[in-house]
């Protein structure tokens, strides 16, 4: 064994050992200098957004009331013999009493301002079956809540209070949100009000979710848990871009998927629930389903494939067919089934549409009269 070869293994300790006892690099200078401007300018940023968009942002408490479940009726009908209420000693007011405590339970949630007449937009599932509705401002004020009208099927509420000098939250434009931009969410989870969190946009046109009948989703991973219901997803500009809505969970807590109702959807549905107390909403008559990808000429393309037709519905009069491919409406490229049926949705009654499709590998255009669903 020669010299060098005795000599390499001791080389290589010393050099490892060098290299691990070397002054770590000071965070100073102008690269460190840059990180730290750029971090204190993003935490200025949040600071200046929750700061504007907190004061129209509102707790909301809900006293509702329940039909009884089988079980209190058939307890109900159990303690309403006489006999019984002898031998218990309960007079028919007790029970009467005692049956509406089981009916009666509390809830919360948040909601934010939309315009200085006092309409506030939030959650349908916030406040159905609401007896009593109160709303908490940022500055304390609490004041009863009337409710204007409320959707279920895409889980959008508007309510509206009587009050002077309200701060109003502006409304963005959700069609416009990039994957990973900056978003906060702010709200009241566990009633820890004025909570402001913050994330990115993890995706967006989410449907087939489950949480509604119309899903359009942004996704989210600013933390939403019970409570945040119906308060504001916003922008780095402090505008409304989405409801927060729901969130993902195995657990019962947060895990880092939140989802929230686009704002240009919710506006659309707040504008109908102040003209006519509920959401009217267009029909086409189709039954949808997505166009398989490898029926998609170019990947990524959008199309719904028309897999039923209502007899005597806007499709059949206008002539469309089970099995055309629906690629645009009004000149828009749609996304999916989930997507073209929003559109529709959200169109007005009684409005013409202009569907783009492919029948027998041709492309075609027709004007449709919508109907009311």
């Amino acid at each position: 064994m020669n010299m060098q070869t005795l000599l390499r293994p001791l080389l290589l300790t010393v050099l490892c050992l060098l290299f691990a006892l070397r002054p770590a690099p000071a965070f100073s200078g102008e690269t460190g200098g840059n990180t730290i401007a750029a971090l204190a300018a993003t935490a200025e940023a949040f600071n200046a957004v929750a700061e504007r968009v907190r004061p129209a942002v509102v707790y909301i408490h809900v006293k509702k009331i329940t039909e009884a479940t089988d079980r209190d009726g058939a307890a109900g009908n159990f303690l309403d013999d006489p006999a019984l209420q002898r031998f218990f000693g309960e007079s028919a007011d007790a029970n009467d009493r005692d049956r509406e405590a089981r009916n009666t339970s509390y809830g919360h949630g948040s909601g934010f301002i939309i315009n200085d007449r006092g309409a506030i937009l939030t959650n349908a599932h916030v406040i159905n079956h609401a007896a009593e509705i109160t709303v908490r401002l940022g500055d304390r004020r609490e004041f009863t809540a009337t409710v204007i009208g409320l959707d279920k099927k895409s889980d959008v509420a508007l309510i509206r209070i009587e009050a002077d000098n309200l701060p109003v939250l502006p409304l963005g434009d959700s069609s416009t949100l990039k994957v990973g931009e900056w978003a906060l969410a702010i709200g009241s989870p566990f009633e820890m009000v004025q909570t402001v969190t913050a994330g990115i946009i993890s995706a967006t046109g989410r449907s087939s979710v489950g949480i509604s009948e119309y899903e359009d989703f942004i996704q989210t991973d600013a933390a939403i848990n019970p409570g945040n219901s119906g308060g504001p997803l916003v922008d780095i500009h402090g505008r409304a871009i989405g409801i927060n809505t729901a969130y993902l969970t195995q657990t019962g807590g947060y895990m880092g998927v939140g989802f929230a109702i686009p704002i240009n959807m919710a506006r659309t549905i707040a504008e109908r629930l102040q003209q006519d107390g509920r959401m009217t909403r267009a029909w086409l008559g189709v039954g949808l389903r997505d166009l398989p990808p490898d029926r998609q000429p170019t990947a990524g393309d959008g199309a719904a494939v028309i897999s039923r037709i209502d007899a005597g519905s806007p499709a059949a009069r206008s002539g469309l067919q089970q099995g055309d491919v629906i690629v645009t409406i009004n000149g828009i490229t749609i996304a999916g089934a989930a997507d073209l049926r929003n559109r529709i949705a959200l169109s007005p009654p009684g409005s013409t549409a202009t569907v783009g499709y492919r029948r027998d590998g041709r492309q075609r255009l027709v004007t449709v009269v919508l109907g009311e669903k």
